[in-house]
């Protein structure tokens, strides 16, 4: 058993936690990290040994507007590297390849782009219509919180391709079914990730999955934690008890060490905060709040191969999956910036990723090389692997699944206001309570530096004004200008179309008419 004093503790390693701490020893503070794993990194984990060199098994890209991440990455030495995508990405639906370059294949059928292209447009048009930091005071956020995305995508869509497309992005963005996602939380996520849906969800050029990180992001953390010292770090300690008075915190764990602090900062996903024992307790409000956060289902999985053999076809290894029969959602190409370690990455999600617990990893193994066949026209290679690797978030005890929390129907606009609200002298931290890419790294990096400035404020170090800061644009990673075409602006909702083709249709049988009038009464 230990014992000991200090200004801050931060409950939970992760990249939130450690940016929290890092901030907070930079100011003069006296810190301690309390970890529940045997690692710092949280919901980033890089694997290194001589198979795969080195593979994210967790949170891993980094793209344009995620300047926090970015400067942390600079000021720490960790680079990154672009993800390439020269050559065709493939939409995978019916167990067949629809090979395409640029943002998004166009369908032989119009219907199918008018329909896809006014869904993403909507979910736009409400995203903009939402407060980052209170979704809850948009203007229809009663109305979007009451149903489910599923029903708004069976309202909003007349194709089935559309629906399809949608409930793959549910499953890749969140982890998640879209009967199980609020409309009004998965808009707000979509917005509050800066993700412009058609052009910044995937890899491509100014993407939310543009690059990743040389040597695997975990480092980040890692790196963190040497600057806060060894000592001012304790790992395999999960905490049981947060006792708190109106002079200090008291935080205990199962091994049976006290540590005493003037502030706790909480930087971890809102369901694994139930597991402590509180005193006294949690507001009640906070407690349905997060008993309602489920995190998301994922498995991340690498096929590792002899070779690059998809390149070979003329593909980047890009994948879109909204075929229902195809287990995974999404898939990249993972081989390392020299070429080494070829390999194919996917995510398995939702149902997908709970329905792939119920089998043998050589099976789930199997299964995704035949996804990979199907995926590129029958390509023979696919099912020849050299090595696979699988990371199931759900069998995490310490995070209960990935990415982020997710939030059904009435939690918002009911709870949402609770996520950051201090309670004493308790902060909350962890990607779910940021205001700018939360389920991100960056999401992360931003709310442990807004609580660590919280704590600094409440002890009297900065204004208020000083807690919510900006972060410059990154100048090693500069957005590209976005700009819509014509057809993505202007294009009509299938509704509008047909009504357009009918009244048309009527006014040329009434012209036809009268012509024939006028022709008959000379």
């Amino acid at each position: 058993m230990t014992s000991s004093k200090k200004d801050v503790i931060i409950i939970g390693g992760g990249i939130s936690g450690m940016s929290a701490a890092k901030l907070l020893q930079e100011q003069g503070l006296d810190v301690l990290v309390v970890e529940a794993r045997d690692r710092l990194g949280g919901r980033t984990f890089t694997q290194v040994d001589s198979t795969v060199g080195y593979v994210d098994l967790g949170g891993s890209y980094v793209g344009p507007t995620q300047n926090r991440l970015l400067r942390m990455a600079k000021e720490l030495g960790v680079e990154n590297y672009k993800i390439q995508e020269v050559e065709r990405l493939v939409w995978v639906d019916n167990q067949k390849c629809y090979p395409f370059t640029g943002t998004w294949p166009r369908f032989w059928n119009p219907l199918v782009n008018i329909d896809l292209n006014n869904a993403i447009r909507e979910i736009d048009r409400l995203g903009d219509m939402i407060p980052v930091d209170a979704p809850w005071d948009a203007p229809n956020a009663e109305e979007l919180d009451s149903m489910t995305m599923k029903e708004w995508i069976d309202k909003t869509c007349w194709t089935e391709s559309t629906r399809r497309f949608l409930t793959m992005c549910c499953s890749f963005m969140l982890a998640a079914e879209p009967a199980e996602l609020s409309c009004l939380f998965y808009c707000f996520h979509a917005k509050k990730a800066a993700i412009h849906v058609l052009h910044h969800q995937g890899p491509a050029e100014d993407g939310a999955e543009e690059r990743k990180f040389v040597g695997g992001s975990q480092q980040l953390s890692i790196k963190m934690g040497e600057r806060v010292g060894k000592d001012n770090i304790k790992l395999e300690s999960p905490v049981s008890k947060i006792e708190q008075s109106e002079e200090k915190v008291v935080v205990q764990t199962i091994n049976g060490d006290v540590f005493e602090a003037k502030y706790v900062i909480m930087a971890m996903a809102p369901s694994m905060t139930q597991r402590i024992h509180y005193s006294p307790p949690l507001p009640p409000r906070r407690n349905q709040l997060i008993a309602r956060a489920p995190v998301g289902s994922v498995i991340k999985c690498m096929v590792y191969y002899d070779r690059q053999w998809w390149k070979d076809r003329d593909f980047c290894g890009s994948t879109f999956n909204v075929d229902p029969a195809s287990p995974m959602v999404y898939s990249l190409d993972d081989t390392k910036p020299d070429g080494s370690f070829p390999a194919l990455i996917c995510f398995v999600a939702a149902n997908k990723a709970r329905e792939f617990c119920g089998i043998s990893k050589e099976e789930r193994r199997d299964r995704l090389c035949k996804a990979y066949f199907n995926a590129f026209n029958g390509a023979e290679e696919a099912l020849h692997p050299v090595n696979y690797v699988e990371k199931n978030w759900m069998a995490e005890q310490y995070s209960g699944g990935c990415y982020t929390a997710t939030y059904g129907p009435g939690v918002l606009t009911q709870l949402g206001k609770e996520l950051r609200k201090p309670f004493g002298r308790l902060y909350f931290a962890g990607t779910e309570t940021a205001t700018h890419w939360a389920g991100y790294m960056e999401g992360g990096i931003q709310a442990g530096e807004r609580a660590c400035r919280e704590v600094l404020h409440r002890m009297g170090k900065i204004a208020e004004n000083e807690v919510w800061q900006d972060e410059p644009e990154s100048k090693d990673v500069p957005a590209l200008p976005f700009e819509s075409t014509f057809f993505e602006r202007n294009a009509p909702s299938v509704p509008g179309l047909l009504k357009f083709l009918a009244r048309t249709a009527i006014a040329s049988t009434a012209a036809g008419l009268l012509i024939a009038w006028r022709l008959k009464n000379k």
